[in-house]
């Protein structure tokens, strides 16, 4: 079962998602906050597996509110996905930066929100193909770091070959098809990756990817 906590200053909009999650068979809500504090409350007392975090609450926001969700080493499990009505670029990669495991908009298909949280809860990112897009064309725009990039020389040439794929937003069925690999060896190499760049999730790796220029504009067009 996957235990989740919703995290939205507005009660209807708790209430329409309780309703939809617990409808599934596999999914149960187990707390609702109004504020970004309570939110982080009730992740360290209910240990949630997936967190549905709004952005714009009073007090705390969604954003401080993931941080200390994510830093908090008792709470290396959880996961949390951004839902929020704004659709904005600066939310979704200062979202990413501070460790989210994914941003989806509150008019997400009911099928579409139900199957993020699956995801999520598995331990891979959540993004859809337009994000990536756009999280690549703004790390371009970006100055360029003034010293070597050396975050990634501890990988293999096929550790680097993986990490821009899964920057490309590929699963890993599909890098072990485009390397003629086996599913479970493109698995091995992707959690190599994250245990020597020291990430939690696979979201940690796309931005990553963006940052050191492993994935640059026009890399899957």
């Amino acid at each position: 079962m996957i235990r989740v906590l919703l995290a939205d200053d507005q009660s209807l909009v708790r209430a329409g998602f309780r309703a939809l999650l617990d409808s599934a068979a596999d999914i149960s809500v187990v707390a609702e906050a109004d504020d970004g504090a309570e939110a982080v409350r009730l992740a360290r007392s209910e240990r949630p597996d997936v967190v549905l975090m709004d952005i714009r609450m009073p007090g705390t926001d969604g954003l401080a509110a993931t941080e200390r969700i994510v830093t908090d080493p008792d709470l290396s499990e959880t996961r949390v996905v951004i839902l929020t009505t704004f659709d904005i670029d600066e939310y979704i990669f200062e979202a990413l930066r501070l460790g989210a495991s994914g941003f989806l908009v509150k008019d997400t298909e009911p099928e579409d929100l139900l199957q993020g949280v699956r995801v999520v809860a598995r331990g891979d990112a959540l993004l859809s193909p337009n994000v990536t897009r756009r999280l690549i064309a703004d790390y371009a725009r970006r100055p360029r770091r003034p010293e070597p990039d050396t975050r990634l020389d501890g990988l293999t040439e096929r550790e680097r070959e993986v990490l821009a794929l899964v920057g490309e937003g590929l699963t890993n069925e599909e890098i072990a098809e485009r390397l003629v690999l086996s599913p479970a060896t493109a698995k091995t190499h992707v959690s190599r990756a994250m245990v020597k760049l020291r990430v939690r999730d696979r979201a940690q790796l796309v931005v990553l990817a963006y940052e050191t220029s492993l994935v640059t504009p026009g890399w899957f067009e």
